[in-house]
């Protein structure tokens, strides 16, 4: 039997809504052991003058606990 976590993270990046997905799973995984997957809570994007300049996503990150 094996218990899981859920947190929530969020990430961002200036070239693509995957890309910032990518990101924060990357950095979770140096934190968190067990990492199993990941649910996209939330996107937005940051607009400048018409343009986007930041991808961003809040997402539910699943690890599994040790024993």
């Amino acid at each position: 039997m094996s218990i899981a976590r859920v947190t929530e993270i969020s990430s961002s990046s200036t070239q693509s809504f995957e890309d910032a997905v990518r990101k924060g799973i990357a950095r979770a995984s140096e934190t968190l052991r067990g990492v199993k997957s990941a649910w996209i809570k939330e996107q937005q994007v940051d607009v400048t003058d018409g343009a986007i300049t930041q991808f961003r996503v809040n997402m539910m990150v699943t690890f599994v606990l040790e024993d």
